[in-house]
This record gives C-alpha cells, structure tokens and sequence, in this order.
C-alpha cells in the first residue's frame, strides 16, 4: 500500500482542462454552475421491492433519468461553468452484483454531457461503502478520481470532500488524518491575509451537516452532532458561503450563522415529496443563489429570468 498511501497523502488540486489555475483565482463576473446528487444507479427497484441493501438488478430508470439531466444542462445558455454529482453514483456497494454494471452506464451517459461542462464528482456512501477501506476508497480514485481535492473557478475556492471519512473513518483512520491536514491547510489559507482571496468558498461532500438545524438529533441523514458542530465552526472561520449536499433524496437544509447549508434532492430515487431535480446555482460578487428545478422543466424551459439576470451584472 505504501504507493497508495503516497497518492492520499498528497496535496490534492484540480485545474479544469483548458484552463489557468492563476486565471481563475481572479474575479471576472457572476456566473453559475450545476449541483446534482445520487444519481443512484439500481436504487429505485431495490427500494420498490423493500431491498434497498441490495445493489438491484435494474437500473434503466436511473439511466434515462441521468439522461434527461445531461439534455437539460446541455441546452442551457450560457453555459454553466461546472456540473457537481454530489455521491452516490451507484447503489451497489463496493464488490458487490451489479456495481461494475451500474459504473459502465453511469460513465456510458455523462460522456453526454458537452464537453465545455466539466464534470466534478463527490464520494458518497454507497460509491466507498458505509465503512471505507483503503482498497475501497482506492477503487473509487481509479473509478471516478480523487475522494478529496479543491479547485478555482472564477475567483471562488471550491473544496470537495470524502464525507464517508467524518462519518465512520474506523477502516481507515491513516485517510481520515490525511484529509483533516489538508483540509485545514485548505482552511488556513482560504482565510490568510498573504494568500489570494476567494470571492467565496463552496464546499461540495455527500452527507449534510444537518437537515434542519444545527442542533438537530443524530440521524442516517445527518454527520454526528459532535463532528458536525467542528465543522460548522471550522467552516464559519474560514469563510465559508455554503455547503452543498445530496444523500437525502429530499431538499432539505437551512442557513445558520451565514453559513448556508443546502441538501438537494436526487436525479434518482426520491424519498420525500420532491421530484427528480437538479440545482441551479448562481454566484455573484457577494451573494450565492440556488433554486431547485424538475428535470422536465429546465430542459423546457432553462433557468428562471431573475437567474439569468443576475449573470448579466
């Protein structure tokens, strides 16, 4: 292990093909970007049959689903700067029926996607398993790229991080460390006077830091209070804006100390009243504002005008 420990250990940054990392530290106008989640793969008979463990022997519905969710990005104008898929690409666990199935048509669809959106994608539970293991979290970096990193994008930091390792790192406590140094180095200097700074800082991961409140009872859905709180305080230091998240398959969130906190609903399965969606976020100079949409009705309509408009300031 001691190469793959190297590749974790790493400080891990992205830079969109084509583009200055210098160029984006700097501010050049509002623009917006795409959040999804839990695409899911395989969940929504697992969940009609009462298998939901399972990693289910049909997907079809999540494939054409993913699809209208690349029809709809691919017609909106201009173009949105990034596509986030917040975890959960898959249902099927790691090593499990159906995992390398569910991979190959997810892949097979986001090929789709116009090649001037670039793709971000976010670990979630069911793409490293509920209790990651180096190997596990080593097949999804080979899969999907690396479970912890940031990028710039027009004058925003934006951090990208491996949830699964807040929630129960007891597999791999030496990944746990490595993300925690980097995230805090991450933090630092988002926040350095000596250091270039950021309009905003978005953080993107898979399991909320809560549904509701802050304070709110320990749940499936929700990071543990004691390790959420941490956060929340690590994060408002920092200047955070938002947090953005899936894993609930429901919209959810609140915003707390000027710290927003939005949990998005699924492209997949849905367990509340919602329907299959994505999110349109819009940044601008000093505010960041997201509004849900059905897949249907961005891909008939786009965005809203009062969206559109602020890209115009």
């Amino acid at each position: 292990m001691a190469g793959s420990e190297e590749t974790f250990l790493r400080a891990k940054h992205r830079t969109f093909s084509g583009l200055s990392e210098d160029a984006e530290r700097e501010w050049t106008g509002p623009f917006y970007f795409i959040q999804a989640a839990d695409p899911q793969l395989g969940l929504m008979k697992a969940w009609r049959v009462g298998d939901s463990d399972g990693g289910g022997d049909e997907w079809q519905e999540e494939v054409e689903l993913t699809k209208l969710a690349v029809e709809a990005v691919n017609q909106l104008r201009p173009r949105p700067r990034f596509m986030v898929l917040c975890g959960d690409l898959v249902h099927a666990m790691p090593d499990t029926p159906f995992r390398e199935g569910q991979e190959r048509d997810l892949k097979a669809v986001l090929k789709g996607t116009d090649p001037s959106i670039p793709l971000v994608f976010v670990s979630g539970n069911h793409d490293l398993g509920n209790t990651p293991t180096p190997r596990t979290v080593e097949q999804y970096c080979s899969a999907w790229g690396d479970d912890f990193f940031s990028f710039w994008v027009g004058g925003v930091l934006c951090l990208v991080l491996n949830s699964q390792l807040f929630y129960d790192a007891s597999g791999c406590p030496q990944l746990k460390e490595a993300q925690e140094t980097w995230l805090e180095e991450q933090l630092s200097r988002a926040s350095s006077s000596t250091e270039p700074k950021p309009k905003h800082v978005l953080v993107f991961q898979h399991i909320p830091l809560y549904l509701k409140t802050p304070d709110e009872e320990d749940n499936y859905f929700n990071l543990q209070r004691e390790v959420r709180q941490t956060l929340i305080e690590r994060f408002k230091k920092a200047g955070v804006t938002a947090v953005f998240s899936g894993h609930c398959h429901r919209n959810a969130g609140g915003c707390h100390g000027g710290l927003d906190m939005v949990v998005s609903s699924a492209i997949g399965c849905q367990l509340g009243e919602d329907t299959h969606g994505v999110r349109v976020v819009v940044v601008t100079e000093d505010r960041v504002i997201h509004r849900y949409y059905r897949l249907q009705q961005l891909k008939e309509r786009g965005m809203d005008h009062d969206l559109t408009e602020l890209l115009q300031a």
